[in-house]
C-alpha cells in the first residue's frame, strides 16, 4: 500500500497539494478537515454549539458523513462548497477539541486508509490516524502568507474579505489546534518539514513527488 499522510497549519495548501499528489499518482484524497468542517457545519445549521459535547453527540448519532470520488457528503449532501468559510472554519477548530467529534472523524479515516492506497491530510494524520503511512510529510507557511492566500481565494470567489481579519482568525485557530488537549498539532518526529511559503504550487508537488519517490521507490503515474 502507498498512504502518503500530510500536517500542518490551515492556509499551507494542504488541500490543493494533496489533490495534486492524489491525482499525480494514483492515490484517493481524503481530506479529513472537511470532516471537522462537515460536522461543524450541522452544528451551526442545527444551532448546536460546537463546544458543548453532550449535544454534539447526540447530534452525531443522526449525522452521516462519507467520501466518494473526491467529494464530501455530509448526510448525503455534497457540502464542499459550503464548508469554506471562516465561520465555520472557527466552529471547526472548536468541535474538533470533543472526543465524540475526533472519533467519528478517526474511525472513518483509519477505515479509509487501510482499504484504498491514499493521500490523506489533516491536523494529526502522522501523529494518530495513520503513524505507519510511508510518507510524512508536514507543511508550514508563516501565518502571513497564509492569510493573504486565504483573502485572495475569497477575493477570486468573489466574496468580501477582510485581511486583518483573516491574519487574527488564523493566528488564532493555530493556537486552538496546537493547544487542544486532544491530539494536538504538532510535527510527527519522522516528518519530511516543507516550508511552502514562498514556493509555488509545482514546487511543492514536484518535493513532495521526490519525497515518495526517494522513500517508496513508486514513480508517478502521470
Amino acid at each position: 500500500m502507498l498512504r502518503v499522510a500530510i500536517d500542518g497549519p490551515g492556509g499551507t495548501g494542504k488541500s490543493t497539494i494533496a489533490k495534486a499528489i492524489g491525482a499525480k499518482f494514483g492515490l484517493e484524497y481524503i481530506d479529513t478537515g472537511a470532516m471537522y468542517r462537515s460536522m461543524a457545519l450541522k452544528a451551526v445549521r442545527t444551532g448546536v454549539s460546537p463546544s458543548d459535547e453532550t449535544a454534539v453527540a447526540a447530534m452525531l448519532e443522526e449525522t452521516s458523513i462519507d467520501f466518494r470520488d473526491g467529494r464530501m457528503y455530509l448526510d448525503g449532501e455534497d457540502v464542499g462548497g459550503l464548508i469554506r468559510t471562516n465561520e465555520i472554519s472557527m466552529a471547526a477548530s472548536d468541535i474538533s477539541k470533543l472526543p465524540c467529534v475526533r472519533a467519528k472523524a478517526d474511525e472513518l479515516s483509519k477505515h479509509l486508509a487501510a482499504t484504498r492506497n491514499v493521500v490523506m491530510e489533516g491536523r494529526d494524520i502522522t501523529t494518530v490516524v495513520i503513524p505507519d503511512a510511508e510518507v510524512k510529510i508536514f507543511m508550514t507557511a508563516s501565518p502571513e502568507i497564509r492569510a493573504q492566500r486565504r483573502y485572495d481565494q475569497l477575493i477570486e470567489a468573489g466574496k468580501s474579505a477582510d485581511y486583518d481579519q483573516i491574519f487574527e482568525e488564523i493566528q488564532k485557530r493555530d493556537y486552538q489546534d496546537s493547544h487542544r488537549a486532544l491530539n494536538p498539532l504538532r510535527q510527527a518526529e519522522d516528518a519530511e518539514l516543507l516550508d511552502t511559503s514562498y514556493l509555488t504550487r509545482e514546487e511543492v508537488v514536484d518535493a513532495i513527488s521526490t519525497i515518495i519517490t526517494a522513500k517508496t521507490g513508486v514513480i508517478a503515474a502521470r
